[in-house]
């Protein structure tokens, strides 16, 4: 009796050898391509910043460097500054993550459990702006941070970046989903909102608060125009802005293996969590 799976290939099929072998040289193939077609760019990057000027620059270009040098990090590393500003694209993603975790955690959590008075109206403004296309907004975001002091301060990326409607929202999913049962048992129990938000629902939202916190980081770490617009300093500049400020006059080995460096940090990060990232998206499922 069928269980009601639909798949691809049916298992009458896999269950022959000549079957089963064509499916694993069609995955296997198919795997190594999209491997290959993620995987090639990094490799051009790292291997080409080991070249000298003229190597990189060949046509056909080399597979692999002819001869190993690391001269070009090491310049990248003094000429462009980047500890400088590989420091300020930290306090800048930093400060914005923090804030936004608060702040998205609370306003999600009172329109999950708190049901505020036309809670759902408010939720609606606040998915509305998804709507709006970020140029719209980048010169009135300009013009206030402007009328307020803020440029070249880290609060002119930190405020912004509070306001995520797309965080609030798959915060607000999460704990819709939690366990009604526990949470009575906590409110039985004594505990107020907050000592339920703090004991209850944000250990139960590790996976949900990893993967806002990757959305978080990220978008501040790539961010270009707007740190761009706000910071005409430039030893206030992240390291996106400064890598194209300086590349003027910098030699295209120099200038690939800075951009090696600028994505080290988000590549470890991924690494080090995306066991938390894929539960996270996991957990953020709709309940069948």
């Amino acid at each position: 009796m069928s269980n009601g799976t639909r798949t691809l290939v049916s298992p009458a099929v896999l269950a022959r050898p000549r079957g089963r072998a064509v499916y694993w040289t069609v995955f296997t193939g198919v795997v190594l391509l999209f491997a290959l077609a993620f995987l090639f760019p990094v490799h051009w990057m790292v291997t080409g910043a080991m070249k000298s000027p003229d190597e990189v620059a060949r046509t056909p270009p080399t597979l692999v460097p002819e001869n190993w040098s690391t001269d070009g990090y090491t310049d990248a590393w003094q000429l462009m500054r980047l500890p400088t500003h590989l420091w300020n694209t930290v306090v800048q993603a930093a400060g914005a993550w923090l804030l936004q975790l608060v702040f998205c955690t609370a306003a999600a959590y009172a329109l999950s459990r708190l049901r505020p008075a036309f809670g759902k109206v408010i939720l609606g403004g606040i998915l509305a702006t998804l709507m709006v296309p970020a140029q719209a907004l980048v010169v009135p975001k300009y013009l206030t941070v402007a009328d307020l002091g803020l440029l070249n301060d880290p609060l002119a990326i930190w405020l912004p970046a509070v306001a995520s409607a797309f965080n609030l929202y798959l915060l607000k999913r999460f704990f819709d989903q939690l366990p009604r049962d526990v949470l009575e048992a906590a409110e039985i129990d004594g505990a107020g909102r907050l000592r339920t938000l703090w004991s209850i629902v944000l250990p139960l939202s590790r996976p949900v608060l990893g993967v806002v916190s990757i959305f978080a980081l990220v978008a501040v770490w790539q961010d270009f125009l707007w740190p761009l617009m706000v910071f005409s300093d430039t030893g206030r500049q992240p390291i996106s802005v400064a890598l194209v400020q300086l590349s003027q006059n910098i030699q295209l080995t120099v200038l690939l293996a800075a951009m090696v460096i600028a994505a080290l940090p988000m590549v470890a990060l991924f690494l080090v969590f995306q066991r938390h990232i894929i539960a996270g998206i996991s957990a953020g499922g709709t309940k069948g």
